[in-house]
């Protein structure tokens, strides 16, 4: 089977050209036509020897997952189904605002970490994505949109096409970006890479809903900035909310965040809490949540709860959210509240679900339990 070379980063494309007799600028040259000008066929690769050009054709092949569905929300927010075989199907969503676009990239097909508000997590879990199928969902909304006009202002004149649509990436689709390790730092890899993408490491975040292990392995393969899914100031109800919280408690998860700091790209973690109605955005919640954090520099993004069928829960009210945000303010941290973009194509933060042929039994046993 031909080797998809979108499975490697440089220096594993390096190392793959060598067994080819290939010097290293050869293997450089093949990436930048790849990531940098979008060609996946070996033959447009001009300025490569003939040769080469024909052991890649017999050899490799350039393939990142294919489109099902593309959405297009009235805010300008664009989502894609992408096919990744065996009725799974997995989502990214592109949001462009006026001085940034951000691609939200999935990880897996499903997750495995049944957070109870997520709609992903009610969909089971299959497996994980290869690095092609992670990268190949950058590869195709930079490329796709990079020959479109901008549909809002980056600080040119409207319309006029940019040569870099997207200028962020978060690792907040379908999936807990840690628990596919190996696969997500080489696709991070690629997206630094200079022969690539070029992104900063500050404009690159992983969120993660606190698998401690993994987060310092993170901050010593491949520190980027890092978002971690709080949604609760107490242990007693972050383990029903966030079940990993079980097995790496809030103690434990705020030690790993102080210890990622030293390595990070940015002075602070954000930490992203869904605000569920009468479940975790109570004034009692909100001092829980000041004192849960004090001792980590960090920014709270509070997310109103985008609600889904049979989720359970409901989104909050506006002054429940205010009260919630000034008791945080007035304790002296740095507080944002998402604003939802892409709801009226299901594409806001929580409501991502894909297709997933579920091998975890999650979904059996759920509706069992339903039925009794």
């Amino acid at each position: 089977m031909p080797h998809n070379l979108l499975d490697l980063d440089l220096d594993k494309l390096t190392a793959w050209f060598a067994e080819l007799g290939e010097k290293p600028f050869r293997a450089r040259q093949v990436f930048r036509w790849m990531h940098q000008s979008g060609v996946s066929d070996f033959a447009q690769m001009t300025d490569i020897a003939k040769s080469l050009r024909e052991k890649l054709l017999a050899a490799a092949t350039v393939s990142a997952p294919a489109i099902r569905h593309a959405h297009v929300s009235s805010d300008g927010t664009r989502k894609w189904l992408f096919d990744v075989g065996v009725a799974n199907g997995i989502e990214t969503v592109f949001i462009p605002e006026d001085d940034r676009g951000t691609l939200c990239i999935s990880s897996q097909v499903g997750c495995a970490l049944e957070c109870t508000f997520c709609s992903t997590g009610r969909q089971g879990f299959n497996r994980n994505l290869s690095v092609a199928e992670i990268i190949g969902q950058l590869w195709v909304a930079h490329h796709s949109l990079k020959h479109e006009p901008n549909r809002t202002p980056t600080g040119n004149d409207a319309g006029e096409i940019s040569e870099r649509p997207v200028s962020n990436v978060v690792m907040m689709g379908m999936g807990e970006p840690l628990a596919n390790f190996d696969n997500v730092v080489s696709a991070l890899n690629i997206m630094l890479d200079d022969h690539a993408y070029g992104l900063s490491r500050r404009r690159v975040t992983v969120s993660t809903s606190g698998i401690v292990p993994a987060m310092d392995r993170l901050a010593e393969r491949c520190p980027v900035a890092l978002a971690v899914s709080l949604h609760a100031p107490t242990d007693a109800l972050r383990d029903t909310l966030v079940p990993i919280n079980r097995k790496y408690p809030l103690a434990e998860l705020m030690a790993a965040c102080r210890r990622y700091l030293v390595h990070a790209p940015r002075d602070f973690i954000t930490f992203e809490y869904v605000l569920l109605a009468g479940v975790n955005d109570t004034p009692v919640h909100a001092r829980q949540l000041v004192e849960c954090v004090r001792d980590v520099p960090c920014k709270l993004n509070l997310i109103p709860f985008n609600p889904f069928p049979d989720s359970g829960y409901d989104k909050p009210r506006v002054d429940a959210q205010r009260a919630f945000r000034e008791i945080l303010q007035d304790a002296g941290l740095i507080v944002t509240t998402r604003k939802t973009r892409g709801d009226d194509i299901d594409a806001a933060c929580g409501q991502l679900a894909g297709r997933v042929a579920d091998k975890s039994g999650r979904v059996m046993k759920r509706m069992h339990k339903e039925a009794a």
